[in-house]
């Protein structure tokens, strides 16, 4: 049972991955040996990144908005040009909108739940071929998809959309399990809580104590928290779990 967590040689792709939780999991995997793409919407910002992980590991950058259909077929389209298998799918790529009830805006409605989840579902269709292309019954290809406890519980933000779209993203993970597990694709789901992120960084700066007093390891996440995870989920570790959805939180999920 040696080197359970041996992620080395794999292909990785993350959605998200220039800043916050996606940057987190790309520098784990990049450190541990992986071959990892990171994309995102900002071109310059993600070459950035890859840039900085490069000087750890192996790290390309494609920048592509995988809000739409389109953009999700031309970041594939450049990630088929590149390699002939992809080993991990990590769906990170996410957004949030916060209004109050009388004045919830139907625009932020719809960015949120496309990005949160109808992207999730549009991206992992579009890659089938290349998870395909990587799986084996001793193997299997990985799909992560980053939800959240906000998913699980109703948060104290008037974060509608999100939580709503965060709970979508944990059935899928669970439908998608059900539906490629005999193709040797393994689907599951990591939901974050607290983590210094930019998503999270005006909630921390002005509601970091509340934010800590609900965690019952009395602190926020730190990279190797979630990278930790994230390594699991994409190792031989995991090779019989699937459609399962793993809190990250500390603990603030169960209070």
């Amino acid at each position: 049972m040696r080197n359970l967590f041996d992620i080395s040689g794999k292909v990785a792709l993350v959605t998200g991955g220039s800043r916050g939780i996606g940057e987190m999991i790309a520098t784990g995997y990049v450190e541990n040996g992986a071959t990892v793409y990171v994309s995102s919407r900002k071109a310059q910002v993600c070459q950035q990144i890859a840039d900085k992980l490069s000087e750890r590991g192996t790290c390309i950058a494609l920048p592509a908005d995988v809000s739409t259909v389109e953009g999700i077929k031309g970041l594939a389209a450049e990630l088929a040009a590149r390699e002939q298998r992809l080993d991990i799918l990590v769906n990170n790529a996410g957004a949030t909108w916060g209004a109050d009830i009388d004045d919830y805006p139907e625009s932020g409605w719809d960015k949120v739940v496309d990005l949160n989840m109808k992207s999730v579902f549009f991206m992992t269709q579009t890659l089938l071929p290349m998870l395909r292309a990587a799986a084996t019954a001793e193997a299997p290809s990985r799909v992560i998809n980053i939800a959240s406890i906000n998913g699980i519980n109703p948060p104290f933000l008037d974060t509608y959309a999100y939580s709503s779209s965060k709970a979508g993203c944990i059935m899928l993970t669970r439908h998608l399990a059900k539906r490629l597990a005999a193709e040797h694709i393994l689907v599951n789901a990591i939901a974050p809580g607290p983590f210094p992120s930019q998503m999270m960084a005006a909630t921390l700066a002005e509601r970091g104590d509340e934010v800590v007093a609900e965690v019952p390891r009395g602190r926020i996440g730190q990279p190797e928290d979630i990278a930790g995870v994230a390594i699991f989920l994409a190792s031989r570790a995991s090779a019989y779990t699937t459609g399962a959805t793993i809190p990250c939180d500390g603990g603030a999920a169960e209070v």
